[in-house]
């Protein structure tokens, strides 16, 4: 960690990097707090940061004989090292008591449900490898992985537009697919993918989408991509993105990786956006807005890990009840709109996710078979 602050620090002085010390004030904070595995309230963060830099500047007025000058991102530095042991305090020294809970829940896996053509439904997680089916000239296989992979065969069977095949993650599942035109997409919780067998041979390869996916587009520019969700369309050649479009979620963010794509929304084509790479599109009942993000924090889930940055635990927990399929009450409704920063695995039981989350201090949880119960402290 020092030597990321040092170096952050030696780009800042030769022009590297932006000229303006909040900007650096702000990687510092966020690199100490998104380490892998820790997890701090916004507001302990916040307030610890305000003390500190008080500190320091009270310290900087005394008058001292030949001292060397030194600019605020010096003072930054040392703030920077004294607030990692503050934050450090916060897990080793600020451990309330806590009672046990009275269950706990295990985390999801390879979870999903393949609907084909006619009806017929297939649990993917309880079949073994290997070929599943062959419809339409194109084949359906499991692999070790747990990917499910379409293989367009020679045949002279004529296309069927009609024939869609969809495939559906419950709560606690996830699924990674490879469309036939050789596209891959990444299924988070919660989800659906609706998708036609002859995707290939389409003018638009148009797929439907509920829930939260990423998508590594094959590049192909007589036949541009199309995802349709229920509030938006987003339109790409050749790229990867992530969509975030859950029913329960009051916005829908699409976030891109590589290449370019055209949101716009459903029910109105004229007001669309052009993201570039590292641009996020979020659109609310008042329209579109676009931000520079970091990417990483869109992925998340895909890569194994959640990650918040400053964040409301309502929020959070939403993802959260998802991924191990459990619900949320909130006992003392205040709890809600507590923010954090911080990184957790994914693959820990729900009860060690939820310990890092009391270890600020600011909330207390209990597990009642499925069901979490949130106390603010």
């Amino acid at each position: 960690m020092n030597q990321q602050i040092n170096h952050l620090l030696r780009q800042f002085e030769s022009g590297l990097i932006s000229n303006n010390p909040d900007d650096v004030i702000d990687s510092i904070v966020k690199m100490m707090v998104l380490e892998e595995d820790s997890l701090v309230s916004a507001s302990s963060v916040n307030s610890k940061w305000d003390k500190m830099i008080a500190e320091i500047v009270t310290v900087d007025r005394v008058p001292v004989r030949k001292v060397r000058v030194f600019s605020k991102l010096k003072w930054v530095a040392a703030a920077a090292v004294v607030l990692m042991v503050s934050v450090a305090s916060i897990f080793y020294f600020h451990k309330k008591e806590q009672s046990a809970y009275s269950s706990d829940v295990q985390p999801g896996g390879n979870k999903a449900i393949l609907t084909l053509a006619d009806g017929r439904k297939i649990a993917l997680n309880d079949i073994k490898n290997g070929d599943l089916i062959k419809e339409g000239g194109i084949s359906i296989s499991k692999t070790a992985k747990g990917q499910l992979v379409y293989k367009i065969e020679e045949t002279n069977e004529t296309s069927d537009n009609s024939k869609m095949n969809t495939i559906t993650t419950p709560n606690g599942g996830e699924w990674e697919i490879r469309l036939p035109d050789g596209s891959a997409v990444w299924l988070n919780s919660a989800s659906t993918l609706k998708y036609p067998l002859n995707i290939s041979k389409l003018k638009q390869r148009l797929v439907e989408l509920t829930g939260e996916a990423y998508f590594e587009v094959k590049q192909d520019k007589e036949h541009p991509f199309i995802v349709k969700t229920n509030k938006q369309k987003l339109e790409v050649l050749g790229t990867h993105f992530n969509i975030n479009s859950y029913a329960d979620e009051s916005v829908t963010k699409t976030t891109l990786f590589e290449g370019s794509v055209r949101v716009s929304e459903l029910n109105d084509p004229a007001s669309f956006g052009l993201l570039k790479p590292g641009e996020q599109s979020v659109l609310s009942a008042s329209g579109f807005q676009v931000n520079a993000v970091n990417v990483d924090e869109a992925i998340a889930w895909k890569n194994g890990y959640f990650m918040f940055n400053n964040e409301r635990q309502e929020s959070i927990l939403k993802k959260i009840a998802r991924w191990y399929n459990v619900q949320i009450e909130y006992v003392n409704p205040e709890a809600k709109d507590v923010m954090y920063y911080g990184t957790v695995s994914r693959f820990e039981k729900i009860s060690k996710v939820l310990r890092k989350f009391e270890q600020t201090g600011e909330v207390r949880y209990d597990i009642k078979n499925n069901k979490v119960l949130v106390y603010k402290d």
